[in-house]
């Protein structure tokens, strides 16, 4: 097979002997043959960079980067008389395509089959990875400095090799890693396997923020020189690494047929690191067979700012500075690699990538409503933060309550309020939150399902009043009558806690006309119940053992047929909860049915009332979703239960934002629809 063969090799400029004839004296003139080095253009150095786009740590495409440089990102520098390309991208800059981290990358303009011949060979040296950050993230400390991309499909990534050291040692580690083409048409599953080079694999982390793993004793220092071959021939991927002093390592993959078809076939470091947070996929049988594959080489930076209970692989909490890629460069928040030569070859088979460019240049500037990421928004209107109500969410988003974001393996819609905005009638809470269109009965029933992550409730309020550091994520709300609320979902965490509480609350529907003594009965999911409070105002209950933390992912379905409310709460790692209370006839229908939680929480503050024996019977209602903060900033000498004593900042929401005192729940997936027969 004929190839084309595009050398990236490091530039010597040789002074070429001149023999000149004197027409005078016929002498020869001897010009001795010596190499100079000659720091110039990138294309000097490693003459190659027609084959490819460079994409810069600002997240732009500045395409072939022949006689180009940027010297924030993209440059040529010298070290011991010998001549490097150099890439360089802050924690924090705009990104490219839909990922979180930034990167100075080539990206081929070529994409060829995995059934060709392909070559591509570096040999480098890492100058710097970011010095701060979540040491329990995986990816935190780390640069990937070679990639096989798919440029179809979910567009995953059948190789990364990466170099990562932690803070404070000498030696880092040199691993690559295997991301599964994931079945089916939702990728948000997809896991990587990692493999050691030098030192360890990505698993390896530490046991807290700061706490690091021991250096590993066969490492690679800083500066320290390594080179990488990855060969493609018939489907398999074969890759060696080679330094000076370490010891030569190979290994063969199958791009073609899966070893992961199975849950059982997942490997225990996938369990371990990615199925704790839902990312749990299978490979199909094929891998990547039929996908154009393409190379990329550079500085591919895996240390990012965004907050790991975001994503605890992915997601580092570095220092960004607010973006600034100067003030990130001056304390070593960055990654930077220098190659000194490099090779790529290709199959004339190889077509044109461009595509794979136009699907992701600007891709992360552009706007992803809410809409396009749950398509149920034409079933809802939404009051948000401020009080604006808002009838027509197709095509919407607003940046400080309502809008879209990914963790960076799936897209998620974000529900964020403040402690104190604008309320709706008859409540002290804000709430960016839906309002489903249809109302119904009971008897005609109703379902909503949700899948979500809290990442936040508020810091401050009163730990004796039962509602502080608590918000609703999903509701069942009557639109007639008392206007009562049959139930009610709640995330609620302590100050200081770890762990939350997961539970749900059932208001009675009052008899008679006063409203004033209705209470909730709250039954806990996993954790407490919403009566766990504090004896003083900042003294917390223990807390919960078998809890949810801020960022972990749980799902419910509230299923009402003919009546009867099923309730359904699942998270991996925790027991499935199941629950059913019938709407349309009344346990509380006597003074002596109020429950014994009831008289210690509620009848203090004088509400006492009973249920009308039919309880929510023929009552229209409909459901809501979304995050109804529970936290305010009344005095809880008012209502002891309500009330929260939080911090509001005048009302000042950015404020109150930069202050930890608002909520903000993530929705992944959710439905409405009718009620179904209980399976």
């Amino acid at each position: 097979m004929k190839f084309k063969t595009f050398k990236l090799i490091f530039a010597y400029y040789t002074f070429i002997i001149l023999l000149f004839n004197s027409c005078n004296d016929n002498k020869k003139q001897n010009y001795n043959n010596e190499k100079v080095a000659i720091v110039g253009n990138a294309n000097d150095v490693i003459p190659f960079f027609q084959h490819w786009n460079l994409i810069l740590g600002d997240g732009s495409n500045v395409g072939q980067a022949i006689d180009y440089e940027n010297k924030n990102f993209f440059y040529t520098a010298k070290d011991n008389n010998t001549d490097w390309v150099v890439f360089k991208t802050p924690n924090a800059g705009n990104t490219h395509g839909t990922s979180n981290n930034t990167r100075t990358e080539l990206a081929q303009l070529k994409k060829w089959s995995p059934m060709s011949d392909a070559k591509m060979n570096a040999t480098l040296k890492v100058m710097n990875v970011a010095t701060t950050g979540d040491a329990r993230v995986a990816s935190t400390y780390s640069v990937v400095v070679g990639q096989i991309h798919s440029a179809d499909g979910h567009e995953n990534e059948p190789l990364k090799i990466f170099y990562k050291k932690f803070p404070g040692h000498t030696k880092g580690s040199v691993f690559w890693n295997y991301e599964i083409n994931t079945k089916g048409d939702d990728n948000s599953g997809r896991w990587d396997y990692s493999y050691p080079i030098w030192g360890y694999d990505f698993s390896v982390v530490g046991t807290n923020e700061g706490n690091y793993p021991q250096e590993p004793k066969d490492g690679i220092a800083l500066g320290e020189e390594f080179s990488y071959e990855v060969e493609i021939k018939n489907g398999i991927m074969y890759l060696k690494f080679t330094s000076e002093g370490h010891e030569t390592k190979t290994f063969t993959k199958n791009l073609m047929s899966s070893e992961y078809t199975k849950r059982s076939d997942m490997p225990e470091q996938v369990k371990d690191l990615f199925v704790p947070i839902g990312q749990d996929g299978v490979e199909r049988e094929n891998a990547y067979t039929d996908e154009g594959l393409f190379f990329k080489l550079g500085c591919y930076n895996q240390t990012n700012g965004k907050d790991p209970k975001v994503n605890k692989v992915w997601c580092s909490g570095a220092e960004t500075h607010g973006g600034d890629i100067q003030k990130q460069y001056a304390d070593g928040n960055y990654a930077e690699v220098w190659f000194k030569t490099a090779n790529i070859e290709i199959s004339d088979d190889a077509i044109s990538n461009v595509g794979y460019f136009q699907a992701n240049d600007g891709l992360s500037k552009k706007t992803v409503y809410p809409s396009e990421v749950i398509p149920f928004m034409d079933k809802f209107k939404m009051l948000m933060g401020d009080g604006t109500n808002v009838e027509d969410l197709v095509d919407f988003e607003h940046k400080d309550f309502f809008y879209s974001v990914i963790d960076g393996t799936r897209r998620w819609v974000v529900y964020k309020t403040p402690n104190s905005g604008v309320t709706s009638k008859n409540s002290s809470n804000t709430r960016t939150e839906l309002h489903e269109k249809r109302d119904w009965t009971p008897e005609q029933g109703g379902r909503l399902t949700g899948t979500c992550k809290v990442m936040q409730v508020s810091i401050s309020g009163d730990a004796r009043v039962a509602a502080s550091y608590s918000t609703v994520v999903g509701q069942i709300h009557s639109g007639e009558g008392h206007e009562n609320e049959p139930f009610k979902l709640f995330y609620k965490k302590f100050p200081g806690h770890t762990k939350g509480s997961v539970f749900w609350n059932y208001e009675i529907n009052t008899a008679g006309d006063d409203n004033s003594g209705r209470w909730d009965y709250s039954t806990a999911v996993w954790g407490n119940d919403m009566s766990v409070i504090g004896t003083s105002k900042n003294d917390y209950p223990s807390e919960p053992k078998d809890g949810i933390e801020l960022g972990e992912e749980f799902s419910y379905e509230v299923n009402v047929y003919k009546g009867i409310m099923y309730l359904t709460f699942k998270s991996e790692g925790h027991k499935t909860r199941t629950f059913t209370k019938n709407l349309i006839e009344s346990e509380y229908v006597n003074k002596s049915d109020i429950p014994a939680q009831v008289k210690k929480l509620f009848v203090p503050i004088g509400q006492d009332g009973t249920e009308r024996a039919t309880a929510y019977a023929g009552e229209l209602g409909y459901f809501k979703q979304g995050a109804y903060n529970q936290t305010n900033g009344k005095s809880p000498e008012k209502n002891m239960v309500w009330c929260a004593g939080a911090e509001t900042f005048g009302g000042d929401i950015a404020k109150q934002y930069k202050n930890g005192c608002y909520t903000e729940v993530w929705f992944r997936e959710a439905t409405v629809g009718p009620g179904v027969p209980q399976k």
